[in-house]
Formats: structure tokens, C-alpha cells, sequence
């Protein structure tokens, strides 16, 4: 799988090799080959953009996924899986909040983001434990 990670936000030092081993094992893991994915490190405010966007959302939240395989342009490029965007500062928030480091909560928000790109979703509670149960079991290859 390629895979392009972009850190946007300056108010936080972030180390992308783990995030990109991460990348790399969750994607042989989950037989994710001949794609293409990024993931994109922003800011809060930056994240509330996309947010109100393209959810009409007000608010900053801690990830965004866009997948390129649903939708009427989907086969435009089927190579590209598509993108996450993962706000650090709330990330952060989130990591001190669950007594973990922010690079766990980054791995965790991208297992996440990465799931839905895959069309995993949560809105449902039969759905949601599928997808929780997955996130751990990629979780356990870190």
C-alpha cells in the first residue's frame, strides 16, 4: 500500500515512523494492497473546518475519514482507498485523558480512521462492536 502522511499543525512535534508502521502492518494484516491511503495531521481548528464542511458539524472532533471508494466517483481511481484526517490537540486531550501517550492515541485514531474507510461503521450498536472488536484486534499488532 502507498502511503502519504502530511502533518498540518505546528503546535505539537509529532514522530510519523509510527504511525506509518502502524500503517503498514494494519494494511498486511488486512489484505489492503494495490491502494493508496493518507493521513493528514491538522489542528483543531483546521478539523472544524472539514467538519462543518462536510458534516455540518460545528465543532472540532478527533477524526475524519473520506473514503474514495463510495459515491458516484468512486471508480474514478480505484487504487485510492482514501483519506484520514486526525486532529493532534484533541488526539492530545484524548491521550491525557485516557492516561496514554499522544502517539497511542494517534494509532488508535488512525486504526479508526482506517476502519471506516474500509466500511466499518458505529452509528449502529450490532455495527459498533464489530468495529470495536476489530480496532483492538489491529491494536494488538502494535
Amino acid at each position: 500500500m502507498e502511503i502519504q502522511i502530511q502533518n498540518k499543525q505546528r503546535k505539537l512535534k509529532i514522530e510519523l515512523k509510527p504511525l506509518r508502521q502502524l500503517l503498514q502492518n494494519i494494511s498486511a494484516a488486512l489484505g489492503i494492497v494495490d491502494k493508496e491511503l493518507s493521513v493528514v495531521l491538522v489542528s483543531d481548528k483546521q478539523i472544524a473546518r472539514l467538519n462543518r464542511q462536510y458534516r455540518r458539524q460545528n465543532q472540532a472532533t478527533d477524526v475524519l475519514a473520506f473514503a474514495m471508494q463510495e459515491g458516484e466517483f468512486s471508480q474514478l481511481n480505484p487504487q485510492l482507498l482514501g483519506d484520514v484526517v486526525i486532529s493532534v490537540e484533541t488526539a492530545q486531550r484524548q491521550a491525557q485523558a485516557r492516561q496514554h501517550n499522544l502517539i497511542r492515541e494517534l494509532q488508535i485514531l488512525t486504526i479508526h480512521g482506517v476502519l471506516h474507510l474500509l466500511g466499518y461503521d458505529h452509528m449502529q450498536p450490532a455495527k459498533a462492536k464489530q468495529m470495536q472488536q476489530k480496532e483492538r484486534q489491529l491494536l494488538d499488532l502494535i
